[in-house]
């Protein structure tokens, strides 16, 4: 795959870039190494103002990244923009808790007694070099939600970006270096994913950490598991969004609209499959596909658009294949489910219903506005459904009772269980899935403490 800017829209290649030659990867592993050396004794208050002085400069330059991410990848402009302000927004938050989160820990004095010691604490050190291996849907959130927390614990960071979106990851460099971070700190490297393998067994670098496609994400794992390097892997998802009787199915259904086509429906934390329970089911899909029908596609530079194009024309043609396979097996099309005519990579809104477990779209993750909705007798036939995927990411439940509340939460094989909302990443909270959706988490204390070396120290008595 060629490292270009390629517009969705009308399949215009608008920029090309050749790869980084061995020359030019050797020397940024080695400016990377000499400055991870410095820079993990830099003390928390210098990295802080670093991160805000590089969240002030994002906010600056918001209308134009936008525009960048919106041509490179799709997504409606006023996403793009969001996106940004969501970045900064979260460079802040690690730059004021960084040192709290990373706090020498006490543990009990009966216990170090018990050891034999006098003292004892646990520290959390940065790594070193950290690989992130990141995908085109979110091309400036993904980046900083790994970003921001490792360079904030003393690490330094490689960015090997989707090779579709070039002047992001571009940009992404240049903004820290702005910023005033010292040069090494956060570099991009423009490479294709042939070259992943020789940059992870390099000795310089100490962990890595993807978001992207299943595939991709055991190749990498393979790699560090053979070079014994800590991994983050956050791969697909195919989240259940369940409704029961008890739920607002006004808002259930509003809010599931957003929940399925945010990112034009590319996203790996988006509803997928619709869960409802018999006794609403109707009025939830009367809703729901008038919802889905009455969303604006079009030019995602225009401020009305709310659907754009997908990102590639392989990424079209990969969902259109998983939505014949349905209809050719006897789902029901209850809107969309045909490629428009016309330039760009458009696909329109669809709910597909009469799923069966045989079809692709039920085991697969279909990676665009495609909502597949299910009619459920009871609770625990809901579970098994949700639970019915190789996948784990997130999920959402729609109900007042607290009983199913605490059943979906004790049952559900995900990473998140959201109640009566739709799942959202917030850098408060940890983010990451189950299953083949991948293992470790971002975000939060513990996103910031999977890139540390947790360090016991005790003294004797």
């Amino acid at each position: 795959m060629p490292i270009a800017t390629v517009n969705p829209a009308n399949g215009e290649t608008l920029k090309t870039y050749e790869a980084m030659g061995d020359e030019e990867i050797e020397r940024r592993l080695q400016l990377a190494e000499a400055t991870f050396r410095a820079y993990r004794t830099s003390a928390f208050a210098e990295r802080a103002r670093l991160m805000h002085r590089a969240a002030d400069l994002l906010d600056e330059d918001q209308q134009d990244i936008g525009r960048i991410m919106t041509t490179e990848m799709g997504k409606p402009v006023r996403q793009a923009r969001a996106e940004a302000a969501k970045c900064a927004k979260s460079m802040r938050w690690y730059a004021d808790r960084a040192e709290g989160l990373l706090a020498d820990e006490e543990p009990d004095a009966a216990d170090v007694e018990d050891s034999g010691g006098a003292r004892a604490l646990v520290r959390y050190r940065p790594l070193g070099p950290v690989l992130a291996v990141m995908p085109w849907n979110f091309p400036l959130w993904q980046v900083i939600r790994f970003a921001a927390p490792a360079l904030m614990a003393g690490n330094v960071g490689l960015l090997k970006h989707a090779s579709n979106v070039p002047q992001t990851a571009l940009y992404l460099e240049d903004l820290f270096h702005r910023a005033g971070f010292p040069e090494g700190c956060f570099q991009t490297l423009l490479v294709g994913s042939g070259a992943i393998e020789e940059i992870l067994r390099d000795e310089r670098v100490k962990a890595a950490t993807l978001t992207g496609s299943e595939p991709a994400g055991r190749a990498v794992a393979s790699v560090a598991g053979d070079m014994v390097k800590k991994t983050v892997l956050e791969l697909g998802g195919s989240d259940p969004y369940v409704v029961m009787p008890s739920a607002d199915i006004d808002r259930a259904a509003k809010i599931a609209v957003t929940a399925r086509v945010q990112n034009n429906g590319q996203s790996c934390i988006a509803a997928k499959r619709f869960i409802v329970h018999t006794d609403v089911f109707d009025a939830f899909a009367e809703r729901f596909v008038a919802g889905m029908k009455a969303l604006t596609v079009g030019d995602p530079l225009e401020e009305e658009t709310e659907v754009g194009p997908l990102a590639s024309e392989a990424g079209r043609s990969d969902l259109e294949e998983l939505v014949d396979d349905a209809v050719e097996s006897g789902a029901t099309v209850l809107c969309g489910g045909e490629r428009p005519d016309g330039d760009g990579w458009y696909y329109p809104p669809t709910v597909l219903a009469d799923l069966t477990r045989e079809m692709r779209i039920h085991r697969e993750e279909a990676f665009g506005p495609v909502a597949t909705l299910y009619r459920v007798a009871d609770l625990d036939e809901a579970v098994l459904l949700a639970n019915d995927t190789p996948f784990g990411l997130s999920s959402n439940v729609w109900t007042r009772d607290e009983a199913e509340v605490e059943r979906f939460v004790r049952d559900l094989e995900a990473g998140g269980v959201f109640v009566n909302g739709m799942t959202a990443s917030h850098p408060a909270f940890p983010f990451g899935g189950v299953k083949r959706s991948g293992y470790g988490r971002e975000l939060s204390g513990h996103g910031i403490r999977e890139f540390c070396n947790i360090t016991t120290v005790w003294h004797g008595a």
